[in-house]
């Protein structure tokens, strides 16, 4: 199933060339990604990704719209809150399948 190689924060693990060449197993299958505190908020709630989250606007997070993640936004111009308002829009499995087709990981600003 396509939608396990969705990130929590929205991504699309399946276009990512770490997870390609086999050096990521993905954000479901990298225990080792203790830091991201996003994954953990989803373990926790039983989130398949942040689109599934009911207790506060993505915009008012402070685990999504972290320091770091902003530099990484704007350094590669995505938009994981563009991702994860495709999600709410068309459900996760559809989302995985657009990305796939189009071979990206994200949505460009």
């Amino acid at each position: 199933m396509e939608n396990h190689n969705v990130a929590y924060c929205g991504l699309y693990c399946g276009a990512c060339k770490s997870q390609l060449k086999g050096k990521c197993p993905g954000c479901y299958g990298n225990e080792k990604a203790t830091w991201c505190e996003i994954r953990k908020c989803c373990n926790e709630h039983g989130y398949a990704t942040c689109a599934d989250c009911q207790l506060m606007p993505l915009k008012e997070c402070k685990k999504y719209n972290n320091i770091f993640a902003k530099v990484i936004g704007f350094v590669s111009r995505t938009d994981r809150s563009k991702c994860i308002d495709r999600i709410k829009t068309i459900g996760v499995e559809e989302f995985a399948s657009e990305m796939k087709l189009a071979g990206r990981m994200t949505i460009k600003k």
